[in-house]
């Protein structure tokens, strides 16, 4: 029994936090009035997104017209389409950290606003006064200032990693097991952060928190990056990854900040 035990319990661990993504859809819609923070930051990631796919199908169209050899042979007409193919997966990888950097980066303080809505109806307490126009600007600033030092420390977190890929023998393999595990560990910072600084609680006990549950961080970790992978449904990602950290922060506070 203690043998089942010590299987079920990390798998049910690493489930509960894999579903407090999809616990957002629900309790946003059971409360309308949180929508319109989802609203904004949808319509930001529809822009950027929009704009990235234009501008960057526009420029590959025009790249191709110059220095792809033209012609009806049928290995022109195949390497035309592969050309589309490699377009294609650079897209997707555009995408994917467009979402995570430039449109958490421009929908913060919208997210921060989210998060502490909801923190609000799950705990009955409320942290701030009426909303006012030169507050909201302030924070505005101070969250997107937030953004960019989360921004810095990925890229030198994965230059610092794409350097030990380099180095020969076991570099290949530890870059292989730590890029993964660094991107899911950012992905919980960065959701997990609207809380996190709001609560005043510094990057060492961030890390703490984080690392007390690490197969439930992990586990929220994955969703995120699985709604990241999803075609249309990255639209959403950010609002529902917000919601749900902040769901999860309200289950599990640091006892000293409760």
């Amino acid at each position: 029994m203690s043998a089942i035990n010590s299987v079920i319990r990390p798998v049910a661990s690493f489930g509960r936090g894999f579903a407090y993504v999809f616990r957002a859809p629900r309790f946003l819609l059971k409360h309308p009035a949180l929508l319109r923070f989802v609203a904004i930051p949808f319509a930001i990631n529809l822009l950027v997104f929009s704009l990235a796919v234009y501008f960057g199908l526009d420029l590959f169209t025009y790249l191709l017209e110059q220095y792809l050899p033209q012609g009806d042979a049928w290995y022109l007409a195949i390497l035309y389409y592969l050309a589309w193919l490699v377009a294609g997966a650079l897209t997707t990888v555009v995408v994917f950290f467009g979402f995570t950097v430039v449109g958490n980066l421009l929908a913060s303080p919208f997210n921060e606003l989210l998060s502490e809505r909801i923190e609000s109806l799950v705990t009955g307490t409320t942290e701030t006064g009426p909303f006012s126009l030169s507050g909201f600007l302030s924070d505005s600033g101070r969250a997107m200032l937030t953004e960019l030092k989360k921004l810095l420390f990925f890229i030198i977190g994965m230059l610092l990693l794409l350097m030990m890929n380099l180095l020969p023998g076991f570099g290949p393999l530890a870059y292989a097991v730590l890029a993964p595990l660094f991107t899911l560990f950012f992905l919980v910072i960065e959701y997990l952060s609207f809380v996190l600084m709001r609560k005043q609680i510094r990057f060492k006990e961030q890390r703490r928190y984080v690392f007390g549950k690490p197969l439930m961080m992990a586990g929220f970790g994955c969703a995120v990056f699985c709604l990241l992978a999803i075609p249309l449904v990255q639209f959403f990602c950010i609002p529902l990854a917000v919601s749900g950290a902040t769901l999860l922060w309200c289950d599990f506070p640091l006892p000293d900040k409760e």
